[in-house]
This record gives C-alpha cells, structure tokens and sequence, in this order.
C-alpha cells in the first residue's frame, strides 16, 4: 500500500522516501506487539493469545507460526490478569531472548536449552505490576519498564504504589532507576548508549536521561511532546544508527531527529503499538499494529538488539 507521510521537516524524505511502501505481510492476530529480529525471523507477541508469533520471509511467501505458547501465564491456570501473554521482547549480548512477561509479572530469559529463568518479578518484596518494554545495554544491564496495563483494571493485585523504570544488572541485582512516571512504556538507547529516552503514554510525552556507567539515570527532562487531538499515546519506540527516533503514538509513527526535532508521521492505517528493524541489513522497520503486522524498507538502517 502507499506509504503515507505527514511531513513537517522535508529531512524525513531522507530517512523514508516517498517511493517506500508501508506492507502489511500478516494479519489476524488479537493484539500485536514487542517485535524482535532474531536470525531470519521475526518474533511478536499476541498479547491475548498468550503466544509468541514467528514471522520468517520466504521466497514462496511469508510462514507464520507459533514460536512459544504459553509465553506468559500458564494455560490452563485461573488468573486475574489483562493480559496474559508476553509484551515487550528483546535480545541481551549472548543472543537470548528477553521477555516482559504480563501475565506473570516478570522479566524473563531463555536459556540456550529453552528453559525460562526470571530476570525480576519482585521490588523490595513486593510484585512488580506488568513489565512492559525492555532494552539490553552492551554491557548486558537490562532495562525495563513496569506499568499496570496488564492487570485487570489496572489495579487488581497492584502492590507497589507506582509505576517504575528499572534495571537488572549484570550480576543479577535490581535497581529502580525511576518512579515519577505515569506510564512508563517504551523505552530505547541514543546509539552511543549515552542516553536513554522513555516515554509516558498516559503524559505523551519523552523523557531522556543520561545514563552513567554503572547503569544509574541523571538529568532527566522532557525531550519531545507527542499531544494530538487523536487517540494514542506514545508506546513503543526504536533508534536508528543516526540517532533518529521512531515512536509509535497517535495515528502512527512519529519520527524526531537526535534534537528532538519533529521530522513528521509515518502513518499507519492502524494504530501502532512497537515497531523494530529487521531483515539481515537491518533496513526494514517492522510495525506491530492491533491485529496485524506492517513493514516499511527505510533508507536509513536501525540499532539492531542484541
């Protein structure tokens, strides 16, 4: 389909010419998100299904299948729970997969023989409320988000008072980094891992820090506003190698320059929640939006994970 531009900086024609075409290559899903490349596939969460998706181009057509069921709360089990499946999915330097479990209430890693060990599940004793999105620094620190989206009406079961930014560090312990946000979401490093931006869906807005090197946040300020008239809040968000930042919000993709400078929209015709690079060049974008899955070749490459 035609690739749809709101431009508001004639430098997002660098970064997605006009000739681009925004693909939908897979649909029927009951709520996309958390893509990940990993080898020559992509990996998404369908959050209600509780199952991790495979999405593999082939030259005789794209092959979807399930790469994990359950990959979040055990089947068969009562639960009271949103959302019981994985949201936010990523890679650490080893290549495994890191996973913000919903329905159980952690951060998870496969090992190399397929068996899950928790990351975090607990601050200070207590529950988190539902990790969300996560990042892996170089040096294997990984950060992540916890805000209540995956518990029923956000609050049954809460036992923390707040909605934090965390991170686990490479001997295991866990920090919180954060916890003034609303909403904290979607998170993603500047490419010289130098800054970490985060944004609040509920306050539309990004956030960035400047990261130290024991992992620990400082200077923390309001770096770019995504208010609109239309439904969304900022969700999930991606970097490319030139430090431009890609954030699913309100009517698509919003697109800013490492100066917070807002380049324009990529429009999508369903609203998105994540989007990651792909491909083996790490040229394409791929966008999880409500039941289906969208890619869109840029001419800029992306920060790949892991």
């Amino acid at each position: 389909m035609e690739t749809l531009l709101e431009v508001h900086d004639q430098a997002l024609h660098r970064l997605v010419p006009e000739s681009r075409t925004l693909d939908r290559v897979a649909s029927g899903f009951a709520f996309t998100e958390g893509p990940i490349w990993v080898g020559d596939s992509l990996l998404f969460s369908d959050l209600p299904n509780n199952r991790i998706v495979r999405y593999r181009p082939l030259p005789e057509g794209p092959e979807i299948t399930t790469f994990r069921c359950p990959s979040g709360f055990p089947l068969g089990r009562p639960t009271r729970v949103e959302q019981p499946g994985s949201n936010g999915l990523t890679l650490d330097r080893q290549r495994r997969l890191i996973a913000c479990e919903h329905g159980n209430r952690r951060v998870s890693r496969t090992e190399p023989d397929g068996s899950i060990v928790a990351l975090a599940d607990r601050w200070q004793g207590k529950r988190l409320n539902s990790p969300n999105d996560v990042v892996v620094r170089s040096d294997g620190t990984v950060f992540f988000t916890d805000p209540p989206y995956g518990l029923v009406d956000k609050t049954v079961g809460k036992e923390l008072p707040f909605q934090g930014v965390y991170r686990v560090d490479p001997s295991g312990a866990l920090d919180l980094l954060a916890d003034d946000f609303d909403r904290p979401n979607g998170l993603a490093f500047s490419p010289d891992e130098q800054t970490l931006y985060v944004d609040d869906t509920a306050r539309r807005h990004i956030r960035a820090f400047d990261v130290a090197d024991d992992g620990r946040l400082s200077k923390g300020r309001l770096w770019a506003s995504l208010e609109h008239p239309d439904e969304g809040g900022p969700d999930g968000m991606k970097v490319d190698t030139e430090g431009n930042v890609y954030c699913t919000a309100a009517g698509g993709i919003w697109v800013f320059d490492p100066s917070a400078t807002l380049l324009g929209r990529i429009l999508a015709p369903d609203r998105p929640a994540n989007c990651a690079w792909g491909d083996a060049d790490c040229g394409t974008l791929y966008i999880t939006a409500r039941a289906n899955l969208y890619r869109l070749r840029t001419a800029v490459i992306g920060v790949p994970a892991g």
